[in-house]
């Protein structure tokens, strides 16, 4: 048995219902004493102060919440307050050296959840949130009950949590600015069992859903007062949750398999005084009541702080868990339409941590040039086109700033203009035009004429809200007209101030050479840059009609001799780096575009010098493109802000000459 953990030094951020439970039960913990407290209001702060007060310097009582978080007598902050402050409050108490536990739900989204988690891992201090039944032995008896095959191979899971809340409208479970409603103040239990159950049943310790669909009701003040789903997870298991604030429920969760079924009569707040039973009720035996002894749920929870400080998270409530949880209520709100007003794509969404995005002291980001550009770039660009929300962009692209980053790429047909919008809407609420450097593509097949560039364009700058875009690229060449037409109308465009320098996306070198001799000759600006795939793995084919690679060896010889500067897409060969493998041909495009012996052999060397490096080889395939001969501005795609981070890892690494032709098959 491990050593007991030291005694942790609570605050409480927020002195309302729940904080009231946790106080009231922190007394049953073996490590945890409450020193502090905060409100908004000094008076409520000070009365709940008074009622807990069991230390013999009492508990001090802070004006504001960054007073807490910055008192030096606090090790841990449990947050309570509303569901709209939990991020800012976390990331603030996070950064200023705290332990945080958080009460439910982290975010309004996943996208807030992302940066908390983010923030966690750099500051090195424990993180959970609150959902404290995940800590009471009855629910860790139940995942042992269903991974020890108690009713046989478990088929489905219902979970409920729902009540009738008779509260005026402007009360914070009605209120649409304040995230009111049912799936986020209590949707999350419902959901979080149902992942739970489906884990142990498949041996791990939570499982996310492949499919969702879900009803819902959304009330007069726009928040859902009553929602279900319906779930299957990739093992088979279905499910079903349900919450609500204006209608009761039975509360409780039913996991039934091919032998049986499992009953949990109180699953969220059993009693801490009474033993809680769970039944078994299996075929063709007696049915069997499980006594669990009383616990005081909080308390467990404050005590996983002490007991996983040095790992920062528990395996009852994972940061995977969190992140999991939370994408699961962002697709049940979707599925019953449910947006709350701050979070419309004209929205000023704040960033997560309530300042300004700024470069990290410790961000790794080199920088360099690109012809035609007054600004220096960020060596990767940050891919615009697969952002779902303004508060998702808003949270990506507030990551790779601090980062170091400052280059985004998107295009006039990225999610039929959406992407523009988003990240425009992003520059505005920020007011960082000027420190961003805005990549934009136009003329697309089939409408890659010189009037398309100009229509397009006005589209475009329209979206993104600004007067310019500093690098236009043509995102596909026409070769059917002559190449001194777009030079003609690219260079108007520059002249207008339109564009600041532009370039070309999927052109053939040939073409490439082409407009430049035609600039030359014409007195017209030259193209500032290509954008083709290259990377480590050559590539066979390319994913889509119209597409060029430049990954030949003359290509690389060329693009050597000529110095042109190289935005390859792709450069990690869309997951080569990270999960193909000879014996699976699941996915056709990554085996019609990579699979061949010299690539498997430039993997197998990339996976040798990772290992040998400490990273994973996705960084090695990355390095691989920055360490060329010839400027490269990498552009990455991560979908989530763990995907942007290790992305990352590739700036780190520096190869040598001889590695770059060693992993090449060139030594």
């Amino acid at each position: 048995m491990a050593e007991t953990p030291g005694r942790i030094r609570w605050g409480i951020a927020g002195p309302g219902g729940i904080a009231h439970r946790f106080a009231e039960q922190l007394p049953h913990s073996r490590t945890g004493e409450l020193v502090a407290v905060a409100s908004r209001s000094v008076d409520r702060a000070r009365a709940f102060a008074a009622e807990f007060e069991q230390s013999p310097g009492g508990i001090r009582v802070h004006e504001s919440y960054d007073d807490l978080f910055a008192d030096p007598e606090v090790d841990a902050v449990y947050i309570a307050t509303v569901h709209t402050e939990h991020v800012r409050l976390s990331i603030r108490a996070l950064e200023a050296g705290k332990h945080v536990v958080c009460e439910k739900p982290l975010s309004v989204d996943h996208a807030g959840a992302m940066a908390v988690v983010e923030a966690a891992r750099r500051s090195g201090r424990y993180f959970a949130e609150a959902f404290m039944y995940r800590f009471h032995p009855q629910t860790v008896r139940l995942a042992e009950l269903i991974a020890q095959g108690a009713i046989g191979e478990v088929q489905h899971v219902d979970a409920s949590f729902a009540f009738r809340a008779d509260v005026p409208p402007e009360h914070r479970l009605l209120n649409p600015e304040l995230a009111g409603g049912g799936i986020l103040d209590v949707g999350g239990y419902s959901a979080s069992a149902a992942r739970w159950v489906a884990g142990a049943a498949a041996g791990e310790r939570f499982a996310d859903p492949v499919e969702l669909v879900a009803e819902g009701t959304v009330g007069e003040t726009g928040v859902d007062e009553w929602a279900t789903a319906s779930l299957v997870f990739d093992s088979g298991v279905t499910a079903h949750i349900t919450c609500g604030v204006r209608v009761s429920d039975d509360n409780r969760i039913v996991v039934s398999g091919s032998r049986g079924r499992i009953v949990v009569p109180e699953p969220w707040t059993p009693s801490p005084l009474e033993p809680s039973l769970i039944e078994v009720l299996r075929v063709d035996a007696d049915p069997e009541s499980i006594r669990i002894e009383p616990a005081y749920q909080y308390a467990l929870q404050a005590d996983a702080v002490a007991e996983y400080a040095s790992e920062g998270q528990s395996p009852n409530m994972s940061w995977a868990d969190t992140l999991g949880n939370a994408r699961t209520l962002d697709r049940w709100r979707a599925a019953i339409g449910l947006q709350y007003p701050f979070e419309a794509a004209s929205a000023n969404i704040p960033p997560a941590s309530g300042r300004a995005p700024r470069r990290r002291p410790d961000a790794e980001m080199p920088y360099g040039r690109i012809p035609g550009l007054d600004k220096e770039v960020s060596r990767l660009v940050m891919g615009v086109d697969n952002q779902t929300t303004l508060g998702h962009a808003s949270a990506m692209f507030d990551d790779f700033v601090e980062r170091g980053g400052n280059a985004f790429d998107t295009a006039y047909i990225y999610g039929g203009g959406l992407m523009e919008s988003l990240l425009g809407q992003w520059v505005r609420n920020r007011g960082i035009r000027d420190d961003v450097v805005i990549v934009g593509k136009g003329a697309h097949t089939p409408h890659c004429d010189p009037e398309s560039i100009v229509r397009q364009l006005d589209e475009s700058l329209e979206r993104l809200q600004t007067d310019h875009v500093d690098l236009y690229l043509m995102h596909r060449d026409n070769e059917q007209i002559p190449v001194g037409e777009f030079v003609d109308v690219l260079d108007e465009l520059a002249a207008a101030g339109r564009v600041r320098a532009f370039g070309g996306s999927n052109w053939s070198i040939a073409r490439y050479e082409e407009a430049l001799a035609y600039s030359d000759a014409h007195g017209k600006r030259r193209f500032s840059a290509l954008s083709d795939h290259f990377g480590l793995a050559h590539a066979l084919d390319v994913p889509w009609a119209g597409c060029r690679h430049v990954t030949d060896d003359a290509d690389r010889q060329w693009l050597e001799r000529t110095g042109t500067t190289l935005l390859p897409w792709s450069s990690q060969a869309r997951g080569f780096f990270a999960r193909a493998d000879p014996q699976d041909t699941s996915d056709p495009e990554l085996v019609r575009c990579y699979y061949s012996d010299d690539n498997f052999e430039r993997l197998a060397r990339a996976r040798r010098l990772a290992s040998e490096l400490g990273v994973a080889p996705t960084a090695v395939a990355l390095a691989y493109v920055l360490a060329q001969p010839f400027p490269t501005f990498p552009l990455i795609g991560p979908r989530s802000i763990e995907e942007t981070r290790t992305s990352l890892a590739g700036i780190r690494v520096r190869l040598t000459e001889e590695q770059v032709r060693w992993l090449d098959l060139r030594a």
